[in-house]
């Protein structure tokens, strides 16, 4: 890509930052989508990491997940150092942050998976997960992830830096369009709202199977 056409992806991404254009698409969602994804959760879905090593989502079963499309050549590109703030703040709270690379929006993802995970590390020191580049678009080309997502919220990314948080169970998902900065105190808030509900639910989980065996305990010393 020359200096102008990176000048110019740069300077289109800075417009839809302002003008809020186009920063979210619907999904077409046909009844033999819903009749696919009807049953499944996000931990029944699996993707291609950046070192491409497949990985199956039922190992971070239980977190608070942040589906995001990214791009190294958008105007939203700094919103990764926010992204990783959220993510060291929020870790110990079951946050995980998950990048899906995109090149669909101006080109402005043009690199290799070795290049992408160079620039993310490099510029803004990146740990959070980071799959293979795919498409979000619909059509046959378009992720599985993105299919379930776009399904399940009718909402698919209309530029780079969408979000999707999705809740420990797997099937509440709230989408977000590129310009909820993930450093704001507004989308913090969020963030911790969700994570202290997964942790509410799974304490409340562990309450009732610790009454459920102390229930069998004293049935069997009692002869029951």
């Amino acid at each position: 890509m020359t200096l102008q056409s990176r000048l110019t992806s740069t300077i289109a991404g800075v417009v839809l930052s302002i003008a809020g254009i186009a920063c979210s698409q619907s999904m077409p969602v046909t009844p033999e989508l819903r009749e696919k994804w009807n049953d499944k959760t996000m931990f029944d879905l699996q993707a291609k990491t950046i070192d491409g090593k497949d990985i199956k989502f039922e190992d971070w079963k239980g977190k608070t997940i942040l589906v995001v499309n990214v791009a190294s050549r958008c105007g939203f590109t700094r919103q990764y150092a926010g992204l990783q703030a959220l993510q060291d703040q929020f870790k110990d709270q079951g946050l995980l942050i998950v990048g899906f690379p995109c090149n669909d929006f101006g080109g402005q993802e043009p690199g290799t998976d070795t290049e992408i995970k160079s620039f993310c590390s490099s510029k803004y020191g990146v740990d959070f997960p980071m799959m293979s580049k795919v498409s979000v678009k619909p059509g046959k080309d378009q992720s599985p992830v993105y299919e379930f997502l776009g399904t399940r919220t009718g909402k698919l990314p209309g530029w780079n830096f969408c979000k999707y948080l999705v809740h420990a169970d797997g099937t509440t998902i709230e989408f977000f369009d590129s310009r909820a900065d993930p450093g704001s105190a507004q989308f913090k808030a969020t963030i911790e709202k969700a994570t202290k509900k997964a942790a509410a639910a799974k304490s409340g989980s562990k309450n009732s199977e610790s009454k459920k065996t102390g229930s069998r305990k004293q049935a069997t010393s009692s002869g029951y």
